[in-house]
């Protein structure tokens, strides 16, 4: 009997994408609300089914989401208290769901169709190739990547299985009063040239020296690792503070950059294949503890850049400086006017003079939606799994803007200017810079090449 479910909603998934691309064809793109209430009242066989890899304080609201679309069947975290905890909450595992240490494991179950992954940034690449291999639609978290090489890799992935959906957790894209509404204006040009951009994306905490300790028993350290090089436990490496350390994430330049430099290069159109800056500036920079090479000097600090303003400049002599200092946000600066936006407000004389109206209605929405019903972030999402096409968060676009993140973090741990080349994605006459591209697994972490 279960085989047959399966069938049936493996059948119906296809079947839906199909007739959505036949009536596209016909000039009639549907409109179904996919909202929450639509999809509990589907029938247990059609609902998705979802397993969640991660389940820490991120995971676990990105699981309740996930759980007003399908049914989640399986929760996964290398800790195991944060695992059950997603278990038993009553808007996540309800009690019934089965719990895994191994990602691995939940990826095998053939009756899994959504898996969300909501990991440390530096596992995120390698569990969603192997998830795009298991024929799973993938959530994924950002930031995507923690490397240029991992950025390739997940490109590939993608269009090596067009027909699953890669989607990332950039929410601001789903933001219409805000984010939409100033990607509109610059598309428009409404500002006119835009000659400047500056993302304000705060800087790293400064912590340390933190003491070495023995893992919790809860915890598994080596499998939390991964990739990463073999080092002693200490508390505030693990868990949210991984974010601070370059061996696991890149600090602000990809924690917040990946939020505010896509939502730049979105309304820049600088978002797509050869896209890009070719200059960026790391001179301004300042991390926490000394550097050598680009590589910190002490194990036992947060090594992040706290302080820094780095160019970066496009072949049409746009700028797009991303900088830890000033309000947390993005100010668009163009020949005609210019405007600040965040997640709470979208200040400017563009914006109080109204200079959109008529302007900014369902028809632009939807042009920014990629020709989908502009709709929330977790429903664009699901809406795609169902007809095809894609998201509003696509991959492509994401890792595109992740190039920036990496670079700029590149740039500023060495302290100085380098060249990148959008079209071929090498960094130019600069050897060590270069380096940066990848870092070696450890043995028995390495991704797969699709």
């Amino acid at each position: 009997m279960a085989t047959s479910r399966r069938t049936n909603r493996r059948t119906f998934l296809g079947s839906t994408t199909i007739g959505a691309a036949a009536t596209a064809t016909a000039g009639m793109a549907p409109f179904v609300p996919w909202t929450a209430t639509a999809f509990a009242n589907e029938s247990a066989n059609d609902r998705p089914r979802i397993g969640c890899i991660g389940t820490g304080s991120m995971g676990l609201g990105d699981a309740i989401g996930h759980a007003a679309f399908g049914d989640i069947l399986a929760v996964c975290d290398v800790d195991k208290d944060r695992a059950d905890r997603a278990r038993y909450d009553v808007r996540i595992g309800k009690g019934k769901a089965d719990t895994y240490g191994d990602y691995r494991k939940l990826l095998e179950r053939s009756d899994i169709d959504v898996v969300s992954i909501v990991t440390t940034d530096h596992w995120h690449v390698k569990i969603a190739i192997e998830a795009l291999q298991a024929g799973k639609h993938v959530f994924c978290q950002k930031p995507l990547s923690l490397t240029l090489e991992e950025n390739r890799l997940a490109w590939a992935a993608a269009e090596k299985f067009p027909k699953l959906q890669f989607f990332i957790g950039t929410q601001q894209r789903a933001q219409k009063d805000q984010f939409c509404r100033a990607v509109n204006m610059v598309h428009k040009g409404l500002l006119g040239d835009i000659r400047r951009v500056t993302a304000g994306i705060g800087g790293s905490p400064i912590g340390g020296p933190f003491p070495i300790e023995n893992p919790p028993g809860e915890l598994n350290w080596e499998m939390w690792l991964g990739q990463a090089p073999k080092v002693p436990f200490r508390n505030r490496r693990c868990h949210y503070e991984f974010r601070w350390w370059y061996e696991y994430s890149g600090g602000k330049f990809t924690d917040w950059g990946a939020h505010h430099i896509d939502i730049a290069q979105w309304a820049l159109r600088e978002d797509s294949k050869g896209k890009g800056p070719i200059e960026i500036n790391g001179v301004d920079a300042k991390h926490p503890v000394p550097f050598k090479d680009g590589y910190p000097l002490v194990d036992n600090c947060y090594n992040t850049a706290y302080d820094f303003s780095v160019p970066c400049r496009f072949a049409s002599g746009t700028e797009l400086i991303v900088t830890s200092r000033g309000d947390n946000g993005i100010l668009f600066e163009g020949t005609k006017g210019r405007l600040f936006v965040n997640r709470s407000k979208i200040t400017g004389t563009p914006i109080e003079e109204g200079w959109d109206k008529d302007m900014f209605g369902d028809d632009d929405l939807k042009a920014l939606a990629k020709g989908k019903p502009f709709e929330g972030h977790k429903a664009n999402f699901y809406r795609c799994i169902r007809e095809g096409g894609l998201p509003l968060s696509d991959v492509y676009s994401h890792i595109i803007a992740m190039n920036t993140c990496h670079l700029a973090a590149i740039a500023a741990r060495l302290g100085r200017s380098i060249r990148w080349d959008p079209a071929t994605e090498t960094i130019v006459g600069d050897d060590q810079a270069a380096a940066f591209n990848s870092r070696k697994p450890r043995e028995g972490f390495e991704f797969p090449r699709v």
